[in-house]
Formats: C-alpha cells, sequence, structure tokens
C-alpha cells in the first residue's frame, strides 16, 4: 500500500468514527451489544428521553474531513444523528423529532414559540423522562435561556450543539448528544433548571453563554459550569440559585407571541440613527448594549430619553462580556426610568424583556424580572 492510499485509509476511518451518518461494523455492534447488556438496566425500566433536532452544526456536512469550520448547517435529519450512535441506548429509550431543520442564526420569535410549545407538551407527558434538543450553537444560549423561562416542569431538558460537523477530523458533536441524553435521563439533574451540555461540562442555561467560535470549548458561564459528565455518569459542583421552570412567573402555554425588542450597539462616534429608526419601526423595547458598565454616549442620552416618553422601555446592558451593570452608576436610571440588565448579556436582555412586556410589566417590575431571573 502506498503512503497516499494509507493515509487516505486513515481519514476514511476517522470520518466513519466521528460521522453520525455511518453505520457501525459488525465488531463495534457486538462490543456495544455486549456493553449494553452486561452493563445497562434492562430496556423497560430505562429513562425514556425524546431528541427534539432543530438542525445547526451538529446536523451539518462538510465537503472533506478537513473542513471543520467550513460546511453547511442542517443537512442530516434526527434520525440518522440517532441511528449512528448505538451508544445512546446504554442510557435511555430515545426517540427523535424533526422540529426545525435550519441554522439558529435564522431563528425567530415564531421559531422559539413553536419550540417551546412542543417541549411543554412533551414534558407533562407520563411516557417522557427528559427532553434533549439539537441546535446551532450561534444562537443555542439564547433559546436555552426562554425554554428556561417559559416551560414549567422540573424534568430535565439539555441543549447540545457541536462546533464542527459530524464529516469532520474529531467532530465533538456525537460525544455532546450522548452526553446530553446522559444528562435528560439521569435523576440528579431533575429540578435544575434547562442545561447546556457541550464540550463535557453541564451549564445553566442562563449563565452560558458562546465566547467563542471556532473551538469546541465555545461555551462558557462567568459563574462556573454547574459540573461535568465523564464517561456518561454526571458530577455536579453547584446548584442554579436564580429563577427557572417550575419558579418562573412565565408560561408558554398562555403566550401566544412576543413584542418587539431590539439591540443597538454602542461604540465610539455612535449616532442616534438605530435608536430612532428602531422607534419608528415600532419597537416597545430597546436593550442599549453600552460600553463598559452599560455606558451611555452624551449624544445618545436624550434620543434614549425621548424613546422613554414615547413608551418604548430602555435597558442599559454591556457589550463587554463579564461583569454586571450596577444601576444608577453610568446613568440615573431612577430618573430616567430606565432599567438594568444586571449580568445578562444584551441578547438574554432581550429575551426577559419580551416576556415581561408580553405579560404588561411595568418598568418596576421588569427591574425586579432582572434581579431574580
Amino acid at each position: 500500500m502506498t503512503f497516499q492510499a494509507f493515509r487516505m485509509s486513515l481519514v476514511a476511518a476517522a470520518i466513519t468514527i466521528a460521522g453520525f451518518a455511518g453505520a457501525p461494523t459488525l465488531a463495534h455492534a457486538q462490543d456495544t451489544r455486549a456493553t449494553a447488556a452486561t452493563q445497562a438496566q434492562p430496556a423497560a425500566a430505562k429513562p425514556r428521553v425524546v431528541v427534539l433536532a432543530t438542525g445547526g452544526t451538529i446536523a451539518g456536512a462538510g465537503a472533506s474531513a478537513m473542513n471543520s469550520a467550513t460546511y453547511t448547517a442542517a443537512k442530516v435529519p434526527v434520525d440518522k444523528l440517532l441511528a449512528g450512535l448505538p451508544e445512546l441506548s446504554n442510557f435511555a429509550q430515545v426517540s427523535g423529532e424533526q422540529v426545525f431543520q435550519i441554522a439558529s442564526e435564522s431563528f425567530t420569535n415564531e421559531h422559539l414559540l413553536k419550540l417551546a410549545q412542543r417541549v411543554s407538551q412533551l414534558a407533562k407527558q407520563g411516557d417522557v423522562d427528559g427532553i434533549v434538543i439539537t441546535h446551532g450553537t450561534d444562537t443555542l444560549a439564547e433559546t436555552a435561556y426562554f425554554l428556561s423561562l417559559t416551560v414549567r416542569t422540573d424534568k430535565p431538558i439539555a441543549l447540545v450543539g457541536s462546533m464542527r460537523p459530524g464529516t469532520a477530523l474529531s467532530a465533538d458533536g456525537a460525544l455532546n448528544l450522548v452526553n446530553a441524553v446522559s444528562v435528560a435521563a439521569s435523576k440528579d439533574a431533575r429540578g435544575k433548571g434547562v442545561l447546556v451540555t457541550m464540550n463535557d461540562e453541564i451549564n445553566t442555561a442562563r449563565d452560558v453563554n458562546k465566547d467563542i467560535n471556532i473551538q469546541t470549548s465555545a461555551f462558557k458561564s462567568q459563574w462556573g459550569p454547574l459540573g461535568m459528565v465523564v464517561e456518561g455518569k454526571n458530577y455536579w459542583f453547584r446548584a442554579p440559585v436564580k429563577r427557572h421552570t417550575t419558579q418562573s412567573e412565565f408560561d408558554i402555554d398562555s403566550i401566544t407571541s412576543l413584542p418587539q425588542v431590539d439591540i443597538v450597539y454602542a461604540y465610539g462616534n455612535v449616532q442616534p440613527t438605530a435608536v430612532n429608526a428602531l422607534v419608528a419601526g415600532g419597537a416597545k423595547a430597546i436593550i442599549h448594549a453600552g460600553t463598559g458598565n452599560g455606558s451611555v454616549a452624551d449624544r445618545m442620552v436624550k434620543p434614549l430619553q425621548d424613546a422613554r416618553v414615547q413608551g418604548v422601555v430602555i435597558v442599559r446592558s454591556a457589550r463587554v462580556p463579564y461583569g454586571f451593570v450596577l444601576r444608577n452608576a453610568e446613568q440615573p436610571d431612577d430618573k430616567h426610568d430606565w432599567v438594568v440588565a444586571h449580568d445578562l448579556r444584551p441578547e438574554k436582555a432581550r429575551i426577559l424583556t419580551m416576556l415581561a412586556l408580553a405579560k404588561g410589566a411595568s418598568t418596576q417590575e421588569l427591574q425586579r424580572m432582572f434581579w431574580e431571573y
């Protein structure tokens, strides 16, 4: 065998191991069955987990094994994702459902509502013990936070994605999905709210964000992960303290639409053009992603004040990824009747503000929600 032929055989083997679509070898299948027979509990006693697929990189495919950052998202259907992972049966009875097949940057409010409504329906079923949602990573944290605020259940809900398509060398999606099913099937994850399982870590939906765009360690929380998954076992180190799921005052079963809430990004020489356009366009609230401690440039103060006079809610957040915005520090928020987003990033501040306004919350109530959720 020539070196080139040998190298190509290695690449082909790597793709088979890393990808979801390839069928397991006979030896691998026999080994999996033997492991399941000796280690797993009887099938009838296993938890029942439903995987809701929405697309994203975890369902993506590249042109070659070297394409880890260049690929087409949302190509592989959920049945093939699950069929390529017989190891899932070690943890649960798993079924799949294709809700969407899109890249997550294209998620809309309507997608959020439809997905949350389906999760709520499943959570009410006695034959469902946990739910996994496969999702593109770009807006995964936003969707997770929305679900944590609106789905009233103590059953585990785990969102999962991947930074590399299944066709890439060292693809991360397979292990991420196995870990997500392991978490969703476990009794020790009950009551901990909506979780994000990426890169062996378990994070709470509220705190986690995508901080890196090309590495598998993309998702971070400034307050640290809740725990880790190692070889299918959960190791917990802390618990979420903010209100979520069963403690939430929001309920997806009574939400049919969401108000328009937009984000304005601050930068040097920023102009009020975006604020004025969003107000004219019907925005009910504006999240101001300020510099530093949610700072507002002098030329922006009056346009934001004018917007508030017209009934638009103003929320001061920060474009700085870590830390939190202090009330009445950079701006006299009480005087302006503005709200601060605490430690929530602009995109998550938008989620909470939409839900609050859908309930008819005042600025005082909205500020209380930012402290509690």
